[in-house]
């Protein structure tokens, strides 16, 4: 079924239906499908508990349009796979459109700024805007520098609020929880999987 495979990625009830309703419909299949998610032991198993969104310190200015304002955050601290250990995961904050970019925890500001160019401004363009925390990378000298010559504007967290963005938060939780269920017990190839988890959450309705 469209909610076990991994272009789908095991979604919650309504996300699931949305998916399905593309594609078919059939008399009583909210209940079925219902009742199928809540049968599934991977979704069961796997799935996180999610908090509300914190309160902002000041609301987000609503983007104006695609890849006009982005946010930016890593995922650290995973099994080395193919020699990466880290996720930097970019959201479109118009679109809900995501990028899953496979990195290391022992990244320069440099390899940032170039990860950067080759993986969002070869796509997308330049945003007006990016919002992050206060990691070391986004406080750099490099990044700062980069930022300024290019006319990206940056919105950094106040120490009082560590995370400007929740949704960023909760894509970093949907991806960890794709990565359980599909990722070898070991989990020591779950960069092969990144490219399905992307396609997987933004494939899926926002």
């Amino acid at each position: 079924m469209r909610h076990d495979s991994p272009l789908a990625g095991h979604p919650g009830q309504e996300k699931t239906l949305k998916l399905i309703k593309r594609y078919f419909y059939w008399s009583g299949m909210n209940q079925f499908i219902k009742d199928y998610v809540s049968s599934c032991q991977q979704f069961s198993r796997n799935k996180g508990i999610y908090h509300k969104e914190f309160g902002l310190l000041k609301p987000l200015q609503i983007a104006p349009g695609p890849w006009n304002s982005l946010s930016m955050d890593f995922i650290t601290q995973f099994p080395l796979s193919n020699n990466f250990d880290s996720i930097l995961v970019v959201v479109d904050r118009f679109s809900k459109m995501e990028i899953f970019i496979p990195t290391y925890g022992t990244i320069t500001s440099l390899d940032l700024a170039q990860i950067f160019i080759n993986h969002v401004f070869s796509k997308h363009g330049l945003p007006a805007i990016i919002i992050s925390d206060r990691g070391s990378l986004f406080v750099s000298s490099c990044w700062t520098q980069l930022c300024h010559q290019l006319k990206i504007s940056r919105d950094i967290s106040t120490a009082f609020h560590p995370k400007p963005d929740g949704h960023t938060e909760r894509v970093n939780q949907i991806l960890e929880q794709y990565l359980q269920i599909y990722v070898s017990y070991h989990q020591d190839y779950w960069y092969t999987w990144l490219p399905l988890a992307e396609f997987a959450y933004n494939n899926a309705e926002h």
